[in-house]
Parts: C-alpha cells; structure tokens; sequence
C-alpha cells in the first residue's frame, strides 16, 4: 500500500476534510500486561499504562496518526462528547499531541475508567468498563449547540460507543437523520439498545460496523453461515446504509457496499492489546471513504489499520512502512 498523494480532495466547503467524532460515554483506559495471570491468585504484572481512551476517541487518534503519517493537512480531525473535569487532562494532553481539534463539553465529576488485563502468552485482553458520568439536560442542549455547529463543516461524523445514563436510546438515530440531510456521512459504531434503534430507524447510517454478535443481537435471530451474515449487510445497503463492515475477530471482517462484498482477512501479529482494533478499523473505512477507494482497496485499508493497532498499546498507528507491509498482506476475496 502507498502513502496516498498530497494533492487529496477537498472538503465540501473547501480546504482540508473534517471528520468530527463524537464520544458519549469516553473512557480512561488502564492497561495491565500481566502475562500468563491467573484468576483467584495473586499475579505478578509486567507494565502499567494510561490511555485516553472510548470509540470515538479512539477513531479520531487512529485518524489523525494517519493524516500526519502521508496526508499533509488534508484531514482535519475534531473530539467531541461529554468529558468529566475531574481527569480531563490525559484527553486534553493526547488532542495536543495528535492535533486533534479538542470541542468535548466538560461536566462535573470523572470520566469513567476502563482496566484492560492483557494476557501477552496467551494473546487476550480481558476488560472492566467501569459505569460512566450520566448526562443531564443542560449538558446535552450545550453539546446539542455545539453538534449542530460542528456539522456545518463536517464532511463526515463517527457516532461511536455506548450512551451514557441520561441519554435516550435512540439517541444515535436522530443525530443520524439530521446528519445526513446535511449532507454529512454518518459511520455508527455502537451496541445494544442504541444500535437496535439505529437500525431500527428510517433513516440509517452511511456505515454500520457492528461485530457478527453486534449485528446478531440488533436483528433478534442467529445468522448461521457467511451467507446469512451477507444476506443481512445486503439488506441494510437495500434500506440506504453505504458501506457494511461485520467484523468476525481473526477471521476478519465482511465488507459490503451496492457495488460489491468482499472478506478481508488480516496477517498474522504479534498482539499486544486488541483494545480498540473496531475503532481502527472504522478510521480506515472513514478515511477510504474520504478518499474515494473501492471496496476491495477500502477492506484492505480498513483490515490493515485494524491489525497495526493491535500490535500497539493504545489507540495507535504503527509507522507507515510497517502499516503499508500489513497492507500487502491483507488477503481480499470475493464474498
């Protein structure tokens, strides 16, 4: 895979393309290595680390590691959600050192932790997302504000994780229908009652990645076979969705869009964290969209960011030697 060229498109109202990514319900993420642990018993552990952390987080991080790596200043990426006062400052300090365009609303209180066990000799993570800050009125007016401005400029927005308490359910689904009769392309990352409503709406998402499990639990049925799971993409792309991505762990990730499906299946790695592997995976379908690729070139992007973050602690791109190697790797076949 080549680094994309400098001369890339523009954004809908010129200069640098603008991808907002809001977070409800962030996440300050502490990552155990503890190799070999053993439940009941007292573990020796090998490394501590702090990460700001959420999905939409995360997608913005992953997105603006790949603008520095070959893109110039052609993406402009913005943080927005509900962030709490009280350790603001591991979020605040990532947006400095990514170039991330800091517009979260501040509420009183912490964001919630999340503690990640990962198991390096057996390759697992084991996570323990703690319960988040609940939203009150006045804090979803003021974000309320700040969505619609940030909108008007947005090329494309991540609706990314779960809601916090305080939040209505189908939360998603109307920012989803306001987005896109702007204009806006809308990719959705979510769970349970949120993506349930989302999918359950008239109007959907430009993409939807859900994981198989994800994707079992918003239709209410099993999907026996790789046929049933394609039959359940086609018929979202029938409903308006653009792109499907089901992600299927280390069996990889069946892409859908009208003009075609594929299955991309990523390399070999060396796992260190699979923390946040959906969220590459969802900057590397916004970024191919924002550059026009095929499927087959989108899954492979997608499937590549996917597997480099997973050899990294944290929501992280390798290098673009090393992301472009993954790439070649990445095996795309007709589904």
């Amino acid at each position: 895979m080549s680094m994309p060229p400098m001369s890339m498109p523009q954004g809908r109202h010129g200069g640098a393309r603008r991808v907002t990514a809001l977070t409800m319900n962030p996440a300050l993420d502490l990552t155990v290595r503890a190799d070999s642990w053993q439940r009941g018993e007292v573990n020796a552990g090998q490394s501590l680390q702090q990460d700001a952390g959420g999905k939409g987080v995360n997608v913005a991080s992953i997105l603006a590691d790949w603008n520095r790596a070959g893109q110039g200043d052609t993406l402009s990426v913005t943080a927005t959600g509900l962030l709490g006062r009280d350790n603001a400052a591991p979020f605040e300090a990532l947006f400095r050192e990514k170039g991330v365009t800091d517009a979260f609303i501040r509420v009183s209180g912490a964001t919630r932790v999340g503690v990640k066990l990962v198991d390096g000799a057996a390759q697992e993570t084991t996570d323990i997302n703690l319960p988040g800050l609940s939203a009150t009125p006045e804090t979803l007016a003021e974000l309320h504000a700040t969505l619609s401005a940030l909108s008007a400029e947005a090329d494309a927005f991540v609706l990314a994780g779960s809601l916090p308490p305080g939040v209505p359910a189908d939360y998603y689904a109307t920012l989803t229908a306001g987005l896109r009769a702007a204009g806006v392309f809308v990719a959705l990352d979510t769970s349970g009652a949120a993506l349930n409503a989302a999918l359950a709406a008239p109007v959907l998402p430009d993409l939807i990645k859900p994981n198989i499990h994800e994707l079992e639990g918003a239709l209410g049925r099993r999907l026996n076979g790789d046929a049933e799971v394609l039959q359940a993409a086609r018929d979202l792309i029938a409903r308006g969705a653009q792109i499907v991505a089901v992600s299927q762990g280390e069996r990889g990730a069946l892409i859908v869009t009208a003009a075609g499906a594929v299955f991309a299946r990523p390399p070999r790695v060396q796992v260190l964290s699979t923390v946040g592997a959906g969220d590459a995976m969802v900057a590397g379908l916004v970024s191919a969209h924002l550059d026009g690729l095929s499927v087959e070139d989108a899954a492979r992007r997608a499937t590549s960011f996917s597997a480099g973050s997973i050899t990294r602690l944290g929501p992280h791109l390798p290098d673009p030697a090393a992301l472009a190697a993954l790439a070649a790797q990445v095996e795309v076949t007709p589904a």
